[in-house]
């Protein structure tokens, strides 16, 4: 889906609009009734589902609790001390 927005919009809303962009939309950035730019999803994107790629870290997180025998969960906590 192609939107067209106002600059002035875009920039107030650019986190709303990346959103859309992982969701798949595209948008067309207008300045003074012309446009000017386009934000789009990354062609060949690995990861084009964030909570795909955050599930994929976790599972790698939880294979692999304890590297070379330092807890890093452990080092985490005591870092929030």
């Amino acid at each position: 889906m192609n939107i067209r927005v106002g600059s002035y919009e875009a920039k107030m809303k650019l986190p709303e609009l990346l959103r859309g962009v992982q969701l798949g939309n595209r948008y067309t950035i207008i300045l003074r009734g012309k446009p000017v730019a386009e934000l789009i999803p990354l062609i060949g994107s690995k990861n084009k589902n964030v909570a795909e790629a955050v599930a994929k870290m976790h599972r790698f997180m939880d294979s692999h609790a304890s590297i070379f025998g330092v807890d890093t969960k452990a080092l985490i906590d005591d870092g929030r001390d």
